[in-house]
């Protein structure tokens, strides 16, 4: 009698039959709430579930990932789909504007890679400084994070849970924010946890940011110092927290359908 778009699908459904979409003033401001078919329900923080119990491996070493022993490592595991001609231009700019960096980029078919080294020489970039990490075990991708400076998301579809391991992991992520919910995931995941400054309204800006940060290594490192902190205190992996907020979320729904009235968009209260 309830139906609820949550989680799997990023955007709402244009359906009429479905009542309500989980959100959180991040994803869907209110501005946005006439684009939906859903009534939207607000969460205290992030929308996203996570936790604090991820296991990874021991960190490997730069070498054995194909990586340089020394200069920048910017790296993006999305899947390569999410990768776009104008979010890469940024990449190319910002591979020609640090001296000596690297893009690290997650393994796809072997098509994608052949492409993406093209475009590269033809900005000017060498195709050694692209180097790709095949897929491996959860606990061994997460291990490697360790190995990056800074993660670059992509627009107009943000990492998701990619932006989630890299924060756990403790690696500093830069986004886009666009105009749709798919589009602000990683920056409602940055404001959860305390990193709003991470977070860019223009993909000009964006780069911008990178660069300034891959040629500051101290302020970098703050922020890496920030994350680790704020990774055991914020909402953003506290499971136990987030699900009081979702299950208080879920009884006003069914409060309201008991009582005959029809859906009506709400705001969860914070709770402890």
């Amino acid at each position: 009698p309830v139906q609820v778009n949550y989680l799997g699908f990023p955007a709402t459904m244009g359906a009429p039959y479905i009542d309500y979409i989980i959100a959180d003033r991040m994803v869907i401001p209110e501005a946005q709430r006439a684009h939906y078919s859903e009534t939207v329900v607000y969460l205290p923080h992030s929308y996203q579930p996570n936790d604090r119990t991820r296991l990874s491996a021991p960190t490997p070493s730069r070498a054995e990932n194909g990586l340089p022993e020394h200069g920048f490592v910017f790296c993006c595991f999305n899947n390569a789909f999410k990768i776009g001609p104008q979010v890469f231009a940024v990449w190319m700019w910002l591979l020609r504007n640090v001296e000596g960096s690297v893009l690290w980029l997650l393994e796809d078919h072997d098509a994608t890679k052949a492409n993406l080294k093209r475009v590269a020489m033809g900005c000017g970039i060498e195709e050694s400084r692209l180097i790709f990490a095949p897929r491996v075990a959860v606990e061994d991708h997460l291990a490697r994070h360790a190995l990056a400076d800074l993660f670059l998301d992509t627009l107009p579809y943000n990492a998701h849970t990619t932006a989630s391991d890299a924060l756990w992991m403790e690696l500093p992520l830069v986004t886009c924010t666009g105009d749709t919910f798919a589009s602000r995931v990683a920056a409602s995941l940055l404001v959860t946890i305390g990193l709003p400054d991470l977070v860019t309204a223009s993909l000009s800006e964006y780069g911008d940011l990178a660069r300034n940060l891959a040629r500051d290594p101290e302020r970098l490192a703050g922020i890496r110092t920030k994350l680790a902190r704020n990774r055991e205190t914020s909402p953003l992996f506290d499971v136990a927290r987030f699900t009081r907020h979702l299950e208080a979320a879920y009884a006003m729904m069914w409060d309201r359908h008991r009582r005959g009235e029809p859906p009506a968009g709400f705001a969860v209260e914070t709770l402890p």
